[in-house]
């Protein structure tokens, strides 16, 4: 049995998504010879670490009771045990992690994966790579921090995962590295990366209105609580970045011209969230209601996309054929457009769920078992 010992940075949706799969996957991965040992699972103040952590780990009960105590809004500083682990807070949370790293790093392997949505974790990060540690992201800020973090984490190509920083479980990753590898140049790539506004595009194109579409998308749960964390665009440049990236860009976010949905005076330090709601996205309205008439007098539609295409970086509303698959996406669904040598005429097309926790969660479960071939 290859045992695949792993600590978890982030117990929010994706996070307890990840270990309900992890547990409810034991019998399938024990027919693939793997068993994953999670020794370790943190949040922003809190980490459980197992006992032993070189034959045990954390049991399936108690990682089950995590998920139960997050999604409670609790501390992990409140769960119970017999013995079967330890806490450590704050500072000696930091400390705790670098020392399994290197315990662990260098003798049985370990995976530091990250499912948190902060900036917090990329000095851990950066330390354990040189541990020989694997990673695991579906974060994206460690990859769209400064090109020194970015280079740091990225040494090691065979012991980074992050398919999903970009699609959540789709392979954009991992088929950007076969295309890149074989030696045929990518120079091209658009695409619609966001469900939230691939939804709300999608809607506005049959004529409703954008205040009533990202009302709506709201109460769906596609949005953040503040919809404007999704309009801002923020999201999808970072998508861009960790892609361009990828093709050998050497830029930062600030690099990136960003279109957002709504102008600074309706930004979260003027407007609150009901206040943007109740009045404010209204005023957005006929803006919206213009260029989508304006696009179906072209032939055309509206989406949000991201393009990159040699030093070309940005993201915004653009106008794209209707007949393309930018053009044809519904819903929430994400769809990337990539060209090159081989994919001149017909781009390579990667459509499918690109959100979601539990979506995200299995991608970032594939990734762990991707790494297998470095554990013992």
């Amino acid at each position: 049995m290859k045992n695949i010992p792993l600590i978890l940075m982030g117990v929010g949706g994706v996070g307890r998504q990840l270990l309900q799969h992890i547990v409810s996957c034991r019998s399938l991965h024990a027919k693939l010879g793997i068993h994953l040992r999670v020794v370790g699972v943190c949040d922003s103040k809190s980490l459980v670490v197992a006992s032993d952590m070189f034959s045990m780990g954390i049991g399936d009960d108690i990682l089950l009771e995590v998920c139960r105590v997050k999604l409670d809004g609790s501390s992990l500083s409140t769960l119970s045990g017999s013995g079967e682990f330890q806490i450590f807070m704050n500072s000696e949370m930091m400390k705790k992690m670098i020392d399994v790293a290197a315990l662990l790093g260098k003798s049985t392997g370990l995976a530091f994966v990250d499912c948190s949505a902060s900036s917090e974790t990329i000095g851990v990060l950066n330390q354990v790579v040189d541990s020989d540690c694997c990673i695991v992201l579906a974060n994206k800020k460690p990859l769209t921090s400064t090109m020194e973090d970015y280079n740091k984490l990225v040494s090691h190509p065979r012991r980074i995962r992050h398919e999903s920083t970009v699609g959540a479980g789709l392979p954009v990753i991992a088929s950007l590295n076969r295309i890149l590898s074989s030696g045929d140049p990518v120079h091209r790539i658009i695409g619609s990366l966001s469900g939230t506004l691939g939804y709300v595009m999608s809607e506005v194109e049959d004529g409703k209105p954008l205040s009533q579409v990202v009302k709506s998308a709201k109460s769906l749960g596609y949005t953040e609580p503040d919809p404007r964390d999704d309009l801002s665009g923020m999201d999808v440049a970072r998508k861009a970045l960790i892609l361009a990236r990828l093709l050998g860009s050497h830029i930062n976010l600030d690099s990136i011209k960003i279109e957002s949905l709504y102008p600074e005076e309706m930004g979260s330090s003027v407007m609150s969230t009901e206040e943007f709601l109740g009045c404010g996205i209204s005023l957005l309205d006929k803006n919206i209601r213009e260029r989508v008439y304006q696009a179906s007098l072209n032939g055309k539609v509206l989406r949000y996309v991201c393009v990159i295409e040699g030093s070309r970086c940005e993201v915004g509303i653009q106008e794209v054929p209707k007949n393309s698959p930018l053009g044809r996406l519904r819903g929430s669904d994400n769809v990337l457009e990539i060209y090159s040598r081989c994919y001149s005429e017909q781009p390579l097309v990667i459509q499918g769920a690109g959100a979601g926790n539990d979506t995200t969660a299995c991608g970032v479960l594939a990734d762990i078992i991707d790494i297998q071939d470095l554990f013992s």
